[in-house]
């Protein structure tokens, strides 16, 4: 699972996911790749899932690049605690994801064994997902 080493902070606001991806929106290092169509945040987890899943399927074969990284932490209470006390510990790690978002690219394999690949990459992600091409 990927998170930072080190960060500026222990703990960040939670915020709101508004309007679409400013960066990341075209392919840059692949010819295929899958791009968010909803806002989400995605867990290290998650990523590591869909990044398994990926690979598995391509055999090792190809190239597989993640234009994400889970660098936001998000906290959690336990349970039957009253309010008040201040805020949680950090529980994982997530990346914000805006729509039009690139997650995945792949690179020298064929177009069906990109999208099979990519199709069980973004089965394991909480959000919709749409597969693109560079050609």
């Amino acid at each position: 699972m990927q998170q930072p080493k080190k960060t500026k902070y222990k703990k960040k606001q939670k915020g709101r996911i508004k309007g679409n991806s400013k960066k990341g929106i075209f392919l840059s290092r692949g010819i295929y790749g899958i791009k968010a169509l909803e806002a989400a945040w995605i867990s290290s987890r998650q990523l590591e899932a869909a990044r398994v899943a990926a690979t598995r399927y391509m055999k090792r074969e190809g190239k597989l690049w993640i234009n994400i990284f889970p660098d936001k932490p998000a906290t959690k209470k336990p349970q039957e605690v009253r309010m008040g006390k201040g805020k949680g510990p950090v529980e994982f790690w997530v990346s914000v994801v805006k729509p039009g978002r690139i997650l995945f690219e792949v690179d020298e394999v064929s177009e069906e064994i990109a999208k099979e690949a990519l199709r069980l990459a973004a089965q394991k992600l909480p959000i919709k997902m749409k597969f693109i091409c560079k050609i």
